[in-house]
């Protein structure tokens, strides 16, 4: 990896919640990086995508000759490049379970997906199907919970210290937010609750609201 850093290919902050967990996990870690943008939902948007991503999707990390078009593999990606941090949770037990909550958010939640897409600076938004969404909302909520319980000791986050699974999840705390969802409503007695606030106080969190604001969609 170079010193000026890969390219990282990014979708309207607004709406790409994908987009945001390799940007925020990248800026977290202090990882350089030169940020590309596509502007989705316009008629240039597929064709834009198509000429760094071969999936046709975003985000895409592009280093030297190398592209990684999925979020959850640039995140392995940068842990291997980056030995060095804690991308990944130190503790063995602790790392496998953070890569198993980041799987089941990668594939999962498609109610949540489909009924909430990301507004990222939108607040009091009503879900499309608010049933639909509840089995969802509960069961990150009791991932959260469990997480914070039994691995966040001080640290704040899911498994104390940020890591990738953090930004996997940051775009649920959007969601979460933008929706008006409680997780007192699904059983949280204050951890995921305050896991919420944790996330909402990264510098990295506030620069994207301010370039969800700024950049022309």
């Amino acid at each position: 990896m170079s010193k000026a850093g890969p390219s990282l290919v990014i979708g309207t902050k607004a709406w790409s919640s994908w987009s945001l967990r390799p940007w925020l996990l990248m800026r977290q870690f202090d990882l350089p990086f030169q940020e590309v943008n596509i502007a989705l939902r316009s008629p240039e948007t597929a064709a834009d995508i198509a000429a760094y991503s071969p999936s046709g999707k975003i985000p895409a990390l592009i280093d030297g000759a190398l592209t990684v078009w999925d979020s959850l593999a640039i995140a392995e990606y940068l842990a291997d490049c980056h030995p060095e941090l804690a991308i990944w949770p130190r503790d063995r037990t602790a790392r496998a379970v953070a890569r198993t909550v980041s799987a089941e958010m990668h594939s999962g939640f498609q109610a949540l997906r489909q009924n909430c897409p990301m507004d990222f600076n939108a607040r009091g938004l009503a879900p499309t199907g608010r049933a639909a969404i509840e089995p969802c909302v509960a069961r990150i909520v009791a991932i959260w919970r469990l997480c914070r319980t039994q691995y966040g000791g001080a640290g704040g986050f899911l498994f104390g210290d940020f890591c990738a699974a953090d930004a996997m999840y940051a775009p649920v705390v959007s969601r979460f937010t933008t929706y008006g969802i409680d997780p007192a409503e699904f059983g949280d007695d204050g951890p995921a609750t305050a896991y919420m606030a944790k996330v909402w106080s990264l510098p990295g969190m506030t620069e994207w609201a301010e370039g969800a604001t700024t950049q022309d969609t």
